[in-house]
């Protein structure tokens, strides 16, 4: 039987009189206001960028697949607040963390912000909150990292304040599936958190996944990732040997995907981009040396997929030379798409930051365009192409570049203007084929 306090918070999520505060509001964090704003709730979003900040309390804008309108409304209605004023984290009845989770240069876990965000609740945690930690880590950091920072206040977990685990499962620009479509996984310190934690998401999406502990809910979200990891390098290295006996790959994924049981289609490309896919599997390797377990299988996968866009500049350059008559070295090259998916403008460990540094270094000169990226953002690991602009896509630009590498496959591309004036394209996404796009310059990589 639940005690008073877990009954109450519990009631006051079900009638929508509990807060619910979100901390960090990137792409995890505005569709999940968003969601709970939609189910009733009050929302009170944290972030350390102010002018951020401004943008969303303004309404204006901030990820193109994702409507302000309805945050701007509530905004003016009062029931959603944007602040860099983390004095105000004691007000929200339940607090989810949706903070990066990146890794070092060294390719281990970078928590820096889990554990600022969780050391600025503990600043001010009173008795009956619920704190959620969403962003993907590895499996123990609830219980190893966040939980002795808040009990260091003297309240004690599952008694005083409640802790869960419930992964993101955002997958931005896809129109079918949005937060509240998607099942959530939900993992709490004790029956009492997870009753909570439960509670709270059944109330914001189409249905909860209840585990057994925060550890588990870690685990399950590295595991679907890795999974897309492991598929994503075995087919690139498909790639290269069917491309070896003459075979095109993508022929291949079609034929086979025709089979209804036994077999999901994953597709090759230039690398691996996102802040999930190319990032988490390594959480699992580095907390898995504390158990004299080596991942070889993990990480042979991230090898092929970090070799992916060093052999996408191996092809151009071969093309080049042999198409085009002409040395790589001088050349100019139209990198198209620079979003690590179609149709969002996120350049998260984008695979074609990379392609652009790799082909500067062997001496060519890489421009972009992006339809949905106007200029490169400033990044930790990519800084020497920070405020870089898109070029304009006309007849005219594409007729000028020795090559057009297509990174990245946007809808609202004209493949068919690349298409008629470019003077070699190297598709590593197979776009041109889909749009039934063909000819003697036209190459897949």
């Amino acid at each position: 039987m639940p005690s008073e306090p877990v009954k109450n918070l519990i009631d006051r999520i079900r009638d929508r009189s509990a807060v619910i505060g979100i901390a960090g509001l990137g792409y995890v964090g505005i569709p999940l206001a968003l969601a709970a704003l939609r189910r009733g709730f009050r929302v009170v979003g944290f972030d350390i960028d102010e002018a951020r900040i401004a943008q969303i309390n303004a309404g204006r804008e901030t990820f193109r697949h994702i409507p302000m309108e309805p945050i701007s409304q509530a905004a003016r209605d009062g029931r959603f607040l944007a602040t860099a004023d983390f004095g105000r984290m004691g007000e929200p009845d339940a607090l989810l963390i949706c903070v990066p989770t990146p890794l070092s240069r060294h390719r281990e876990p970078d928590l820096s912000y889990v554990r600022k965000t969780t050391e600025a609740i503990a600043a001010r945690l009173r008795p009956g909150q619920l704190i959620v930690l969403e962003s993907t880590t590895y499996p123990g950091t609830t219980d190893e990292l966040m939980r002795p920072i808040l009990e260091a206040t003297g309240l004690k977990s599952g008694r005083d304040f409640f802790l869960a685990y419930s992964p993101e499962r955002e997958d931005p620009g896809n129109g079918e599936f949005g937060t509240a479509d998607i099942p959530k996984v939900v993992g709490g310190d004790g029956a009492d958190a997870l009753a909570i934690a439960d509670a709270l998401y059944a109330a914001l999406v189409v249905r909860t996944v209840p585990v057994s502990s925060t550890a588990t809910a870690e685990a399950v979200k590295l595991t679907e990732n890795i999974f897309r990891a492991v598929n994503i390098a075995l087919v690139n290295e498909l790639k290269q040997v069917y491309a070896a006996m003459g075979i095109d790959v993508w022929e291949v994924i079609e034929a086979a995907k025709t089979k209804p049981f036994g077999y999901m289609p994953f597709y090759p490309g230039p690398g691996l981009g996102g802040h999930c896919i190319p990032i988490d599997p390594f959480y699992l390797t580095w907390k898995a040396r504390e158990y004299d377990i080596a991942t070889r299988f993990i990480e042979l996968a991230g090898e092929i997929n970090t070799e992916m866009p060093y052999r996408v500049v191996d092809r151009l350059a071969e093309l080049v030379d042999r198409e085009r008559s002409r040395a790589f070295s001088g050349a100019r090259i139209l990198v198209l798409g620079l979003a690590y998916k179609k149709n969002v403008e996120d350049m998260r460990e984008s695979p074609a930051l990379k392609l652009i540094e790799l082909i500067e270094a062997r001496g060519a000169k890489a421009d972009f365009h992006d339809p949905h990226i106007p200029a490169i953002r400033p990044s930790r690991k990519h800084g020497g192409l920070t405020a870089r602009t898109s070029v304009a896509l006309t007849a005219e630009t594409v007729a000028a570049y020795d090559a057009v590498l297509i990174a990245t496959d946007h809808d609202d591309v004209d493949y068919a203007l690349v298409a008629a004036h470019a003077r070699l394209i190297v598709d590593t996404r197979n776009v041109c084929a889909r749009n039934g796009l063909a000819g003697p310059t036209i190459f897949k990589a």
